[in-house]
Parts: structure tokens; C-alpha cells; sequence
């Protein structure tokens, strides 16, 4: 069992919070989940229940999320990542494993370039590393909905552009997820301020992604149907972090943690653990391994190695 904390923590006035599960005998460093731009500290469930038994793990409502402050108006991704490295700051333990997706990929990616010291492995799922027009125009279409009061319209459109609607591609729980994903915008809409600038963060891609990565072993994934950043430009992020790995995850679009939430939660355990990826049968891609340059030492360590040849 468990032990659960909860802490407040500010940033230049603006009140967040964390949440940490602690595991008395832990297997690992302690694993921080970053996520999208509505995920908050208790909307990991099936991460609670496969890292808990191995390590400590830590939540966030950051700001604008949960019950924490609004994010300011005009507040950049800078602003955020003051508030990630509070949290690890007041975690007061030498390193930390880092998981983001979506929106929360490109926060903790941030981190790792800022705290390559400070990061023992980094997952990153769902990188928003490209926008198609389509996106662009999605959004405006989202945003005029919204204009005019029309909630059942911006959902409808906002829940269409994050999932993959292509009958062909086999994605189980289709018209569920799509049910979840529109009523969690419909929600959205109503009780979050600035609702379309989280939208805007989350689905388009901006230059947090620029500039590359090395000394932190890494691991790229998406679902094989992702419609938002294919998974040919996720591996082509992927390519920009010496050394790191990129699979994609069958049967699941953007929503992957939530159409497969439990295969999710057991990469993320594979990778932060050492162990290999290739016996699990939810990985559609292994990749090879992508980046180049020159990484840390952890590049070449074979027990670090996720993928064919482990």
C-alpha cells in the first residue's frame, strides 16, 4: 500500500499542486506524469496501478488544470516549465523519470533539455511535432463555435480533429472513445477559461520542439493511427534525441492512453525498468533505434536498450 501526499506549490503568485504516491521499496527513481492540456492528478488511473508497486509516482494539476490557478493570460510554455522544475525541486531526490504526452510531451521534453542531469529516462507519447492545415482550419472552425456560444458544435469538432474517424483503420471502442473525448469538450467548454488557447497548445505544434536532445535515454510512441502528428513525423522527431527509441502502439489514434490505457502504462513501466519492448504484442512498430549524434554514456548500455536485440 501506498502512501498518498499532496502539495501545494506556487509560481510568481499562480497556486498548483502535485500529487505523490510513495512506494516504501522502490525499484526505480520516481516517475512524474505530465499530460494533456485537461489531464490533471487523477486522471492516470491504470499508471497507478502498474508503477505504484515498483516506484514512487507523481501527478500534476498545473496551472490552469484541476483545482490550481488559471494559467496567466500571455503565460508561455516557460511559465510551465518554471512549474515542472518546482515540482522536481521539491521532490529533493537526485533524478526523476519523465513521462509527457500530448501537450505534456512537449513540457517534459523542455524539462530534459533544460535538466538532462536530472532525468534518469523520458517517455514521450502522442509529440505534437508537426500541424497539418487541416488542423488549422479545425481549430478556427472550433473557435467560431465557441464564438457564438455553440458548445455542442465546438465539441463536435474539437473531439473529430483528436481522433482517428477513418472506418478502414481498426480502432476497438471507436464510438466510445469518441463519445468520451466529446463530452469531456463539451465540459471543457463551460468551466475552463481560455479554453480554445489550451486546445491551441495542445494541437499545435510550436518551436518547443526545436533544438534536440542528447544524454537522457528516450522513447518515443504514438498509436499507429494518430491523425494529429503521424507516426512518420513522431519518428522523425524521435531522430532528433541521440539515441533514443520509437515504437507506435496498434489499434489506437491520439487517445492511446485512453483506448490503451493499460499497454500504455506497461511500455512506460518496460522502458523506466530496463526491460525489453519487443514481447509485447500491442507494439505495431519497434523502430530501430532513431537518434544521432552523440549521447551519454546510457546509449551504449545494453541494459538501457529497449527494442529488437535486447
Amino acid at each position: 500500500m501506498y502512501e498518498e501526499v499532496v502539495r501545494a506549490l506556487a509560481v510568481d503568485g499562480t497556486r498548483f499542486s502535485y500529487r505523490l504516491l510513495r512506494q516504501p521499496a522502490p525499484r526505480t527513481e520516481p516517475v512524474v506524469v505530465l499530460g494533456g492540456g485537461f489531464q490533471g492528478s487523477y486522471g492516470w488511473p491504470h499508471m497507478e496501478d502498474r508503477i505504484t508497486p515498483l516506484t514512487d509516482l507523481v501527478t500534476a494539476d498545473l496551472p490552469g488544470m484541476g483545482t490550481s490557478d488559471p494559467l496567466p493570460a500571455g503565460s508561455e510554455t516557460t511559465f510551465m516549465g518554471q512549474a515542472i522544475d518546482r515540482i522536481i525541486d521539491d521532490l529533493v531526490v537526485p533524478r526523476v523519470n519523465l513521462f509527457g504526452y500530448s501537450y505534456g510531451a512537449e513540457l517534459a521534453f523542455g524539462c530534459a533539455q533544460r535538466n538532462p542531469d536530472r532525468i534518469a529516462r523520458l517517455v514521450l507519447g502522442g509529440v505534437v511535432s508537426h500541424t497539418s492545415p487541416a488542423q488549422q482550419a479545425s481549430l478556427r472552425e472550433a473557435a467560431d463555435h465557441l464564438a457564438v456560444g455553440d458548445a455542442e458544435a465546438f465539441a463536435t469538432v474539437a473531439a473529430r480533429m483528436q481522433l482517428c474517424l477513418d472506418p478502414s483503420r481498426h480502432i476497438p471502442r471507436r464510438s466510445l472513445v469518441y463519445r468520451y473525448v466529446k463530452r469531456s469538450m463539451l465540459h471543457v467548454a463551460g468551466h475552463v477559461p481560455n479554453v480554445m488557447e489550451y486546445l491551441r497548445r495542445s494541437l499545435i505544434s510550436g518551436p518547443a520542439f526545436d533544438g534536440g536532445l542528447s544524454g537522457v535515454p528516450a522513447l518515443v510512441f504514438t498509436g499507429e493511427h494518430d491523425s494529429i502528428t503521424s507516426p512518420d513525423r513522431q519518428r522523425e522527431f524521435a531522430a532528433t534525441i541521440a539515441g533514443s527509441r520509437f515504437v507506435s502502439i496498434r489499434d489506437s489514434d491520439h487517445w492511446v492512453v485512453l483506448e490503451r490505457a493499460a499497454d500504455v502504462a506497461d511500455l512506460a513501466v518496460r522502458f523506466f525498468t530496463d526491460q525489453p519492448v519487443e514481447p509485447a504484442s500491442y507494439v505495431a512498430d519497434h523502430g530501430a533505434r532513431t537518434g544521432s549524434g552523440h549521447g551519454s554514456e546510457h546509449d551504449t548500455d545494453p541494459a538501457r536498450r529497449v527494442g529488437p536485440g535486447n
